[in-house]
């Protein structure tokens, strides 16, 4: 998947880096630049990659519903994916954004949702 082509290509460059400066006998200078690297591939896969990756290339992403919701639906605005579950203890649906590095999360709350109980049959007439 392109989330571990993403990564395989962050330890290679981390590789070679440090291959390059062992033998250029500074080893020093190579851990520092290896860190820079790794560093600056986390950040770039956290706050951007991650989810473009998962919408449109197949990546990976774990969420984890909330203990004593339960999961309804989810979507994708854009490049955000917004979550619904469902609190009984509440009667209350959440619709939670999942924005790209978490920094802009919305979330909105329905009150009274009651999403699971049936529906009264309503007849139109005899």
């Amino acid at each position: 998947m392109i989330t571990y082509l993403y990564w395989a290509l962050i330890i290679a460059l981390i590789i070679a880096v440090i291959w390059v400066a062992a033998r250029a006998d500074k080893l020093w200078w190579g851990g520092g630049v290896a860190a820079l690297i790794f560093v600056s591939g986390w950040i770039a896969y956290y706050f951007h990659f991650q989810q473009i990756f998962v919408k449109h290339w197949g990546g990976v992403m774990s969420i984890t519903v909330p203990a004593g919701q339960y999961h309804m639906g989810a979507t994708w605005k854009d490049e955000h994916l917004w979550i619904e579950n469902y609190d009984p203890a509440t009667n209350t649906c959440h619709f939670s954004e999942y924005s790209k590095g978490n920094l802009l999360q919305g979330r909105v709350t329905i009150k009274n949702c009651n999403p699971l109980m049936p529906r009264p049959n309503i007849s139109s007439g005899p």
